[in-house]
């Protein structure tokens, strides 16, 4: 009778694990129908709600989802959020059910990490990976809030974007996006997702707060920091004002620049998105400006301004 060694015994054993995960996720994972060319994949997030990455999304009508029978059902597009790479899907069918979801602040660099998908011709699909990145919050380039920069050492397949990342344990952690980053794959944490969905399902869309101002960081000098006794290093100067902006209407003027929003230092413009969040929106705030060599305050109420849905290719 031939042996089996312990390294064959271990890998077999990893192996049903594995697809052990993958059988116990894939429920709650979908393909989804909203580009011309491929599919993308989704999570079933809560009842009658799919989440998958905005990216993915190319029109607004005609969007449909294949379920995990097979079975193809139409979907409505509930809300987009650019700038988290989210988006949220309604369907009206009781075959699906949510995942059990975990914490990324769990997870270690060098994790093992399931990133599953579901394509509409292949089926499913998985990759398994590692935790390759691993750090705090993080703005995207535009400038939508992410609770935590989780970076995989995996490659999706195609459509997998929008599909759930799960530990060893197939807790769902979070959706895999290609559409934040152009070297690597992300995932967006499920605390993230959660602050996005509650959003989008009040309001629709994604608002973001905004000054009507265009600006561009500029050094301070030292003599003018002193002089008027300024913590930052270098302010936001003002480039451009649009008409009937909030700007404009508090009285900000081309060439002013911005050091302070309520009173905390403003050096850039990451410094500025701080400030600009969907809860800003409608609020007055005081801004410290240097004009003519001398600083003075003005009173800014906060516009809208909303994410909109643009193609970026995959």
């Amino acid at each position: 009778m031939e042996s089996i060694s312990e390294p064959e015994v271990t890998l077999n054993a990893l192996s049903r694990d594995l697809a052990h995960v993958i059988e116990q996720v894939s429920p709650s994972v979908v393909a989804v129908n909203a580009r011309r060319h491929l599919s993308s994949s989704g999570v079933y997030w809560r009842d009658g709600i799919i989440v998958t990455a905005a990216h993915t999304i190319r029109r607004t009508d005609d969007i449909s989802i294949i379920l995990t029978s097979g079975r193809t059902v139409a979907a409505e597009l509930a809300g987009v959020d650019p700038s988290t790479d989210l988006a949220l899907l309604k369907i009206d069918n009781a075959e699906l059910s949510p995942p059990l979801f975990g914490d990324t602040s769990q997870i270690k660099v060098g994790h093992l990490i399931l990133a599953i998908g579901r394509g509409a011709q292949k089926g499913l699909n998985a990759t398994l990976g590692i935790v390759g990145v691993l750090s705090g919050s993080w703005r995207t380039w535009r400038g939508g809030l992410i609770d935590q920069y989780v970076g995989l050492d995996l490659a999706l397949h195609p459509g997998a974007a929008g599909g759930p990342l799960t530990d060893s344990r197939g807790r769902v952690l979070g959706i895999n996006s290609l559409g934040l980053s152009r070297n690597i794959a992300l995932t967006i944490p499920v605390s993230t997702v959660n602050r996005v969905v509650t959003h989008l399902l009040e309001k629709g869309h994604m608002s973001m707060g905004y000054l009507g101002l265009g600006m561009r960081p500029m050094p301070l000098p030292e003599n003018l920091k002193s002089a008027l006794n300024l913590s930052g290093d270098s302010g936001l100067i003002v480039v451009s004002v649009e008409p009937e902006g909030p700007g404009d209407k508090a009285g900000v003027l081309f060439g002013d620049v911005i050091v302070a929003l309520e009173g905390r230092a403003v050096s850039n413009i990451r410094d500025l998105q701080a400030f600009l969040e969907p809860e800003s929106v409608g609020k007055r705030v005081p801004v410290s400006i240097i004009r003519g060599g001398k600083t003075i305050e003005v009173n800014v109420t906060i516009g809208e301004r909303r994410q909109k849905m643009t193609e970026t290719s995959e």
